[in-house]
């Protein structure tokens, strides 16, 4: 099933309102282009139980009606947590990027990791650049995210692009060289997060260009739903 997202897009010649209709969203996982720092990530998430990818960099599939722009989503229980990600669109036989949440069940996470990517709402911030407008400079580009824990807002993923994978590569992996087809979204991999990873009330992240002097900003709280067995 696809779906649609209404984002504002933001080129050198100006900004324009568009609509991507997107039949395939993928999460792309393990894709640092440091093993050290990709290695911590997989042992952050091995101390929670998830089991080791079967292949790095990993490209899991997700419904694409999954895909929101929404500030606040439901997830069940306790346990759910986001992830900061650069997001690659292809769309109108052009390429974009923007900034979402890997928002991700931890619990399910432990037991199978395809069906976890499937449990939560993946929100995507609802302006994104031209990509041949950052390609000159990508890996300036910063991804940051924000975690309210009890009240308390704080800084818990930040790091520039030169830790993961470029756009190139990671598409050629996952697609080969025709590329991502029109109407594909893909998550582009995440940091390890600062004093382990922990569900939050609301979620803040953004993509930073200190080159173009530009920022994409997004958040959205979580509301947690009872689980009655």
């Amino acid at each position: 099933m696809s779906g649609n997202i209404q984002v504002t897009v933001h080129e050198r010649g100006g900004s324009s309102a568009r609509s991507f209709e997107i039949k395939d969203l993928v999460i792309a996982g393990w894709t640092g282009r440091d093993p050290v720092a990709r290695d911590k990530h997989i042992a952050e998430l091995e101390e929670l139980g998830v089991p080791r990818p079967a292949s790095t960099p990993i490209y899991y599939r997700v419904a694409a009606s999954r895909l929101v722009t929404a500030t606040s989503i439901e997830a069940s229980g306790g346990e759910s947590s986001g992830e900061v990600e650069f997001a690659l669109i292809r769309a109108g036989g052009k390429s974009y990027v923007g900034v979402g949440s890997d928002h991700t069940d931890r619990k399910v996470e432990t037991y199978n990791i395809t069906v976890s990517k499937q449990m939560c709402d993946k929100p995507i911030a609802p302006e994104v650049w031209l990509l041949d407008d950052v390609l000159p400079h990508w890996d300036s580009l910063v991804l940051r995210s924000f975690a309210t824990i009890d009240g308390k807002r704080e800084l818990y993923q930040e790091g520039t692009l030169t830790g993961m994978l470029p756009p190139a590569e990671l598409i050629e992996r996952g697609f080969g060289k025709a590329g991502m087809p029109d109407g594909t979204l893909m998550f582009g991999g995440t940091f390890a997060a600062k004093g382990g990873i922990r569900p939050a009330s609301r979620f803040d992240y953004e993509i930073a260009d200190p080159v173009l002097n530009r920022t994409i900003t997004h958040g959205y709280e979580i509301v947690s739903l009872p689980i009655l067995g």
